[in-house]
């Protein structure tokens, strides 16, 4: 269960407005412009990887799948592993999506929450798809939370994988990570050795610096370099706002449904100080926390795969947490 000290600040956020109004900033958008979520945007086609169960619990590939997001300078391959075990284990079927701008999608001069929501709205119409669960992490947390709150009734429930729906400074790290894949691409370099010694006074852990040399790959323009495949001019000027997240007033759009949200115990993105904000938006949120930092998913996968277990039918709530070393906590329904 939650620990103690950690379940009373969960309260006394929750029961206090006046602690969590210094978090909201009460601007548009409204209802009005949730509703042209799809119609304002131009989308694109996002590439995906699907991932099907060998023992299925649903009829077929449309009913009730479970959509996932990728973080910034991610891809749909960096959650390969854990869609085919959550394909395996609740015998549904996994969409991983590459978002715009990301992995194999194409490149749009536009990229904030809005369009990417926009890109996965398109997807789940495109595909015929019903009541699924989107799973996001870090930036894909943002696109799940803007979707769920633009078209509260798409989707069955939501995982947000630390991220809150908040307006946050985006730590510096990824502004620094652009100057040196820029300085890769300048290189022309030949071997992935080569850009990781480039990368390395930008960036000393050698897991994150093989994250984003994840990205490499060679044009057929031209087989005897490798380039990153993201628009890095694109995402570096995106860096400003995507700490943002573009709906402010909790009263104007909610989400009625489950959403489970998972944070890193060594992570700042979700403080306990956001707790209100995300109970006012998602009335009917959990908390899990799982031992790790940011990068939860690949640090501590089995504790973040049976953390995200969902129920089989919905909208009923997530699943009992049992892993060793996590905590969970539940909003206690005071925001109605």
């Amino acid at each position: 269960m939650f620990s103690s000290s950690r379940a009373v600040v969960a309260r006394q956020y929750l029961a206090s407005p006046s602690l969590s109004s210094q978090f909201l900033l009460l601007t548009r958008p409204t209802v009005a412009a949730a509703s042209r979520i799809r119609r304002g945007f131009a989308t694109v086609p996002l590439v995906y990887d699907h991932h099907a169960p060998a023992k299925p619990t649903v009829p077929d590939e449309k009913t009730s799948p479970i959509l996932f997001l990728h973080g910034l300078f991610g891809s749909k391959k960096n959650n390969r592993s854990i869609s085919k075990a959550l394909a395996r284990d609740l015998g549904r079927h996994v969409y991983a999506l590459d978002l715009r701008n990301h992995g194999e999608s194409p490149h749009d001069h536009r990229h904030d929450y809005m369009a990417m929501a926009a890109d996965v709205v398109e997807f789940i119409s495109q595909h015929g798809l019903e009541q699924p669960t989107l799973i996001g992490h870090s930036m894909g947390a943002k696109t799940a939370m803007t979707v769920a709150l633009g078209h509260p009734t798409l989707i069955a429930n939501l995982v947000s994988v630390d991220n809150a729906p908040v307006d946050a400074r985006l730590e510096s790290d990824f502004a620094r990570y652009v100057q040196g894949m820029k300085k890769v691409d300048a290189a022309n370099v030949a071997r992935q050795a080569e850009a990781d010694k480039i990368l390395e006074p930008y960036e000393k852990s050698l897991t994150i610096r093989q994250f984003l040399l994840g990205n490499l790959h060679r044009p057929k323009t031209d087989a005897d370099t490798q380039k990153f495949r993201v628009p890095l001019d694109v995402l570096g000027k995106a860096l400003d706002h995507l700490g943002d997240f573009p709906y402010k007033d909790t009263s104007q759009v909610r989400f009625e449904r489950p959403a489970l949200f998972i944070r890193g115990t060594r992570s700042k993105y979700v403080p306990d100080e956001v707790i209100p904000v995300i109970g006012q938006f998602f009335p009917r949120f959990e908390l899990v926390d799982v031992e790790a930092g940011h990068w939860l998913i690949s640090e501590n996968p089995e504790a973040f795969r049976q953390g995200s277990f969902l129920h089989s039918s919905f909208p009923d709530v997530f699943v009992s947490w049992s892993v060793s070393g996590c905590e969970r906590g539940r909003s206690p329904g005071m925001l109605t």
